[in-house]
């Protein structure tokens, strides 16, 4: 339980929120990034805005991306803004951390309010609703029937509440008043992420990089590398204090790491073993052993005596390291220094820069899919895909890697095999789990995965992503696992003709040639036109609570869907109103 009656520090942003610094950092003046006040704020997140959505759920799923990283699929997924959502607007569960946050948006149309206490007050007694396993259970069986009942199950929130601590965020596009921060300062558990901290907190997508004052630093007693590549590029290498560092403009509101490929990413297990050392002061003289360093892309880096300058520089590498030693900057002593790269050019922000930058950060966490990215099933694949549609689609089994033609991921073509082939369109958002060995080979290890095999499924999806756009239901249609669920019911469809028997069975004969290929893909493109008519009837059955996230992962429901959508097709079939797909076939045949 919240125990508002006794003093605690504010936690202005909590160990496992995005943000790692205090509300009160100065801002730089670069107000012009994004724009809170109301209506230019909308254009943030445009592209969720909905009529059955409220403007402040669009607002929370555009932070959860932007601030939390969250893929849209995850970020819309962890919303929950509706009718009888009992105050709460969204929820997500790190189980890295052992936390549960509970999102409260709100959208101020009045550039000159405020956030007082009453609202703050409001989300406590809101938050006191997930305080313990059985208040959290009361709560499931008050909203069972409406989508923040279903997120509490999905989550598992009910088990969790006593293994994770809760916690709460509460945005807006203004800040608090002295009430409001009264109110907080009682409130340990509670973030205010109001206007200041959103505008000082932002991390830009535009290439300019600020510009932030010059830099000395002590060198005094320690050798110094230097490498000239040209007379316009040279590198300096020094072991630098991390207590100057910490000194650097633009930590506290990540402009420093602008050109960084990656932010902060809060308290994951490596940044808790960095915090661990540097609270350990008998490993600060170490540090160069087991730390990979710092690289520093400048316009300016030079030597004179003991002192190294720096200028117009930015940190492509180290934003972790950076961020986790500004936030523990009182444990720092002057044996605690970091190998520092500074990388001199003309133009900071040039290609050699941005390679520099790609460069340096290999130290990214490998994914299932990089473990399989030389098996021999994939090679194979790969190579197949080339063999026979080559300049036409290119197979990727590695992430980053390049061919010619419109590019297909291994991952996307298991999503839309595990669809198509296994027909579990339900498990389609476990993408995770597709290169792991049992689910590894029962979507890959089959002798019917070949590369017309993974050339028919993309046609598939091209087609299925054109007819998403026809769903009366927009969120619903822009879902991602609404893809997959026409997939499925094309799938269906086929098995109910010999023609589509035969495109499962020897998809070669209808995608291999181009000509064949377009006269498939325009022959489904009908279908699936006519299954999506069936489909707006059946979601506006279901009325204005149908909560398309949680149905897309029931297999029970897409069950029944394709049994009411495949039977009344086939009826339509009979009576002559529509073309079964071998009509469609036969009636594209070319002309002798």
């Amino acid at each position: 339980m919240i125990n508002y009656a006794q003093a605690a520090p504010k936690l202005t942003y909590p160990f496992d929120s995005p943000f790692r610094w205090g509300a009160g950092v100065p801002s730089t003046g670069e107000t012009n990034l994004i724009n809170l006040v109301y209506p230019a704020l909308l254009d943030l997140f445009r592209e969720h805005i909905d009529p059955n959505r409220s403007e402040s759920a669009s607002m929370l799923i555009w932070y959860l991306q932007s601030y939390y990283r969250l893929d849209e699929e995850e970020a819309i997924a962890s919303v929950c803004d509706q009718r009888g959502d009992k105050g709460v607007d969204g929820i997500y569960v790190n189980d890295d951390n052992k936390t549960i946050t509970i999102f409260q948006a709100r959208i101020s149309q009045k550039t000159n309010s405020t956030v007082g206490d009453k609202d703050l007050r409001e989300f406590a007694g809101t938050m006191t609703q997930f305080s313990s396993s059985e208040s959290v259970k009361a709560v499931a069986e008050s909203a069972k029937n409406v989508l923040l009942g279903k997120l509490i199950t999905r989550l598992d929130l009910m088990n969790k509440t006593a293994t994770h601590e809760l916690r709460g965020e509460f945005i807006s596009n203004i800040d608090s008043d002295r009430n409001g921060d009264d109110f907080l300062a009682l409130a340990p558990q509670m973030t205010f992420l109001g206007k200041t901290a959103l505008m000082d907190s932002y991390i830009s997508d535009s290439r300019q990089p600020v510009i932030h004052a010059e830099m000395d630093f002590d060198i005094g007693g320690f050798n110094v590398t230097e490498y000239a590549v040209d007379a316009s590029t040279k590198t300096i290498v020094a072991p630098v204090r991390a207590n100057e560092l910490v000194k650097l403009e633009g930590i506290a509101n990540q402009s420093l790491f602008d050109h960084n490929v990656r932010g902060p990413l809060g308290n994951t297990a490596v940044n808790k073993d960095i915090t661990k050392s540097i609270k350990n002061k008998s490993l600060h003289r170490l540090f160069p052993l087991f730390h990979n360093g710092i690289t520093v892309v400048c316009r300016k880096a030079t030597i004179e005596g003991n002192k190294l300058t720096t200028g117009e520089y930015f940190v492509v590498n180290g934003c972790q390291s950076l961020t986790a030693l500004f936030n523990n900057r009182k444990h720092l002593t002057d044996d605690l220094r970091i190998l520092t790269k500074f990388v001199r050019m003309d133009d900071p922000t040039s290609e050699a820069a941005n390679m520099v930058t790609r460069y340096s950060n290999n130290q990214n966490s490998p994914k299932p899919r990089d473990f399989m990215s030389n098996n021999k099933l994939q090679v194979i694949l790969q190579n197949e895909v080339h063999k026979y549609y080559d300049g036409k689609y290119y197979f990727e089994i590695k992430r980053g890697e390049l061919g010619s033609g419109s590019k297909i991921t291994n991952e996307e073509s298991g999503l839309l095999m595990l669809a198509f082939d296994l027909r579990q369109p339900w498990a389609t958002h476990r993408k995770y789990q597709l290169f792991e060995d049992n689910m590894y080979a029962d979507v890959f290890g089959r002798p019917a995965v070949t590369a017309d095999r993974i050339i028919l499924c993309e046609v598939i999806r091209e087609e299925a992503d054109k007819a998403r756009t026809e769903i009366a239901n927009k969120l619903f249609g822009r879902y991602i696992l609404t893809r997959y669920l026409l997939v499925y019911l094309l799938r269906e469809i086929l098995e109910n003709s010999e023609i589509g028997k035969s495109v499962i069975s020897t998809p070669k004969t209808f995608v291999r040639e181009a000509s064949d290929r377009n006269r498939f893909q325009g022959c489904i493109g009908t279908i699936l036109k006519d299954l999506v008519v069936d489909i707006n009837s059946e979601v506006q059955e279901s009325g204005k609570d149908f909560d398309y996230r949680d149905k897309l992962r029931d297999e029970a429901w897409i069950q029944q869907i394709r049994r009411s959508i495949v039977t009344l097709y086939q009826k339509l079939v009979g009576r002559g109103t529509i073309r079964s797909f071998g009509d469609e076939w036969e009636s594209t045949q070319p002309t002798p």
